[in-house]
């Protein structure tokens, strides 16, 4: 009976710590709201959030659990940090647990967008994908280089792309070379030898990639800073899983060629071609909440002239709502869809409402939302990836 006593008390412990690391695994670092959003947090016993800065004390404060952010007083449309709450999670007061970062950006207007583009993105440096044998050799063997490293520069000479690697590495005619890497934003340096192949040319035996190119659609444009979002997801790399690191990229039109109906268990696709594509714009960030950028060529995709402005997760209301999707070369429709649920709290991903299409048209034509195709590229070879991307909301 006493042993069982035991068991039983230390699985509770063991449940109790498991809630305790799995309520701070669920705090995120980072925070975007806008101005008249609030956000409840997670009570759980002996943990607590106190507020340990605030960049201007005007835009919101933290208390009781809750943080509410003081509603626009301006008409400053720029969608553009205007402050920064810092907190702090810790145990009964004393022991810090995690730092949280609350970034503040005014309301704005945009016209949302629905528009079936492509995406040419090119990585900071070249991103190692795999590693093979070279002549019966591991060169990489002992290095501490690793899949979903960034090489960067070799012999402090920049590199920029699969060619540049090739080049440099082949200018060393099998000497030590010294390759400087990023891994998890922190720069790491190693020296490896080439290893020279039947063909009279220096491998490294890494498979490296350099770009990245597909489908997807535009989500919205700002006029009052031409800045546009699209895919309303980040693009992770189909070897790593990670996020992938551009240095810039480029947003072109896009031609749909068909359309894969999606089934029960299997998502359907819109399958598209970049090659005869337009540049529209110029790509600065590939984040968790899509792609970002400056739109440069607003004629090619047909801008309405309506800006609506962007709610925030406190003025969602579920019920019927619309989006619009791009299916057919030039024709932009919108669709009808139901809101059945929303996640007002949820700040570890994108996902903020649950959505079920309920336009019949869409439905015959896509079998529910459908996904578009990202095509990774390197020096000798393609890859295919998936991603889901949803059409905007209206």
């Amino acid at each position: 009976m006493k042993k069982k006593i035991k068991i039983a008390i230390l699985l509770i412990i063991l449940l109790i710590l498991y809630s305790y690391i799995a309520n701070i695994t669920l705090f995120p670092k980072n925070i975007l709201l806008m101005q008249g959003e609030k956000i409840n947090f997670t009570n759980l016993w002996g943990l607590a959030i106190e507020e340990v800065g605030n960049s201007n004390p005007n835009i919101g404060e933290y208390k009781s659990g809750q943080l509410v952010v003081a509603s626009s007083t301006t008409e400053d449309n720029n969608l553009e940090e205007i402050g920064k709450i810092d907190l702090n999670l810790n145990l009964f007061h004393t022991f810090s647990l995690k730092e949280i970062s609350v970034n503040v950006i005014p309301k704005t207007t945009v016209i949302p967008l629905g528009n079936a583009i492509g995406l040419k993105l090119y990585t900071e440096g070249v991103l190692v994908v795999g590693m093979t044998e070279v002549e019966g050799k591991k060169p990489y063997e002992n290095t501490g280089i690793k899949e979903g490293d960034r090489i960067v520069s070799i012999n402090n000479t920049q590199i920029l792309s699969t060619d540049d690697l090739i080049e440099t590495v082949n200018q060393s005619k099998g000497n030590e070379i010294s390759i400087k890497y990023i891994r998890n934003e922190q720069e790491e340096t190693t020296n490896i030898v080439p290893v020279q192949t039947k063909q009279e040319d220096y491998k490294l035996g890494l498979w490296v990639r350099d770009a990245a190119a597909g489908v997807g659609t535009a989500t919205f444009y700002v006029p009052s800073t031409g800045m546009f979002a699209s895919l309303g997801h980040g693009i992770t790399d189909i070897d790593t899983e990670e996020l992938i690191t551009i240095s810039n990229g480029e947003l072109v039109t896009a031609d749909i060629i068909s359309i894969q109906k999606g089934e029960k268990g299997k998502p359907g696709e819109i399958r598209g071609s970049i090659e005869s594509g337009f540049k529209i714009g110029e790509v600065s960030k590939n984040t968790s909440f899509g792609i970002f950028g400056k739109l440069t060529n607003k004629s090619r995709l047909q801008l309405s002239q309506e800006e609506i402005e962007v709610a925030n997760r406190n003025e969602i209301k579920t019920g019927k709502a619309q989006i619009i999707c791009e299916l057919e070369a030039g024709n932009k429709k919108t669709y009808e869809i139901e809101i059945q649920r929303i996640y007002i709290n949820n700040q570890k991903d994108n996902k903020s409402m649950l959505i079920k299409v309920t336009d019949n048209e869409l439905l015959e034509k896509t079998g529910g939302i459908i996904q578009r195709n990202v095509r990774f590229t390197n020096y000798t070879e393609w890859k295919i990836s998936r991603s889901s991307n949803a059409c905007p909301s209206k």
